[in-house]
């Protein structure tokens, strides 16, 4: 495998593993708010990042590559508001896409064909993942970061829908 994919690959899992420890994270500040359906929304996503991260070494392994575990900072604890961290679980998104583009960009230049075919499967769930994060922050924003509207999102959220999404298979599936 090509080093400069290879050392793109582990860095990362360094963002796959930040994620999951911050949407774990506020999933507890969800819980500690009385908002159980986002509190299960953001425990689903922590699960999930973690499900990439174990993709990415899956594959590294398979090609008998080295896989370096990064260090997880603590996450942040608090939040503003509910719309406050949907819109941090936007930009963590966001990030992640890039580095993802950045990565497809390096497999291709190095025609590693067996690291394109694993990364478009990032790709197409950065799609949905980008897209999830938008519709409930744009939900907060239509319905109001308090009182009625955040709750009837937060029962959404808790019947396994992301408002505005269809039902879509989960990473893990």
């Amino acid at each position: 495998m090509n080093r400069e994919l290879l050392h793109g690959l582990n860095e990362h899992l360094k963002l796959e593993f930040r994620a999951s420890h911050e949407y774990l994270a506020m999933s507890v500040w969800l819980s500690m708010h009385d908002m159980p359906g986002f509190a299960q929304w953001m425990r689903q996503q922590s699960s999930d990042e973690l499900l990439h991260a174990q993709k990415i070494i899956d594959h590294l392994v398979e090609r008998d590559q080295p896989v370096v575990l990064p260090g997880v900072a603590a996450p942040p604890a608090t939040w503003d508001s509910a719309e406050a961290l949907c819109a941090h679980v936007l930009e963590n998104e966001r990030e992640v896409t890039a580095s993802i583009n950045n990565l497809c960009a390096l497999a291709d230049q190095a025609k590693d064909r067996p690291a394109a075919v694993m990364l478009q499967w990032f790709v197409n769930e950065q799609m949905e993942e980008e897209a999830a994060a938008r519709a409930v922050l744009g939900r907060i924003k239509l319905a109001g970061n308090t009182g009625l509207g955040l709750l009837m999102i937060d029962q959404e959220l808790a019947s396994g829908k992301v408002p505005g999404m269809p039902a879509s298979p989960t990473a893990a599936e």
